[in-house]
């Protein structure tokens, strides 16, 4: 199965997705950031675009990297961590459905109010000697804000300890991997 872990920057799905690869058998990290990573380090011109785009979930490439970075995690795993931030509808909903195509999905989505998002984001930033960027104040604005809708994945309650907010993802993959025909 793959777990989506949806939700705003700073809100802690990287540190949720390490900890289930640690207490959930079978489960490894797929990390999207890491496809876009090496695609910002390209010219835009060997990815056949004028510029680089302010966000990878604009760049048509990196979601269909995503795609194959996850099915290829999958062939030796049982559940597959996919922490993301994702806001764009339709962008999320052809994720799901390319994913479906090779196994079941799970979708969460990590929420807290937006002061204590910054509050996280100003934290990491100090302890990477850095100022906090615009990209990251708009997209975490952006990111509270669409994380209202339901479509995004069970809402989990990010202000409650690290513990509590695994339990409660552990129990939606005992949940799901439950279900008949759910290998």
């Amino acid at each position: 199965m793959f777990l989506l872990i949806n939700g705003s920057f700073g809100i802690g799905k990287t540190t949720l997705a390490k900890r289930l690869s640690v207490e959930v058998q079978g489960a490894v990290i797929s990390d999207p950031e890491d496809v876009g990573f090496v695609l910002r380090r390209l010219p835009p011109i060997l990815l056949g675009l004028k510029r680089q785009p302010d966000d990878y979930q604009d760049m048509a490439l990196w979601r269909r990297l995503i795609v194959v970075q996850a099915r290829l995690r999958h062939m030796g795993s049982r559940v597959v961590l996919v922490p993301m931030a994702f806001t764009d509808r339709s962008y999320f909903a052809a994720l799901e459905a390319a994913l479906l195509r090779t196994a079941p999905v799970q979708k969460i989505c990590l929420v807290a109010p937006l002061e204590t998002v910054r509050e996280r984001l100003e934290a990491r930033a100090a302890f990477e000697g850095r100022a906090l960027g615009e990209f990251e104040i708009r997209r975490s604005a952006e990111c509270v804000a669409a994380h209202v809708d339901p479509f995004f994945g069970v809402r989990i309650d990010a202000t409650q300890s690290l513990d509590m907010v695994a339990a409660e993802a552990k129990a939606l993959i005992t949940g799901f991997a439950a279900k008949p025909g759910v290998p």
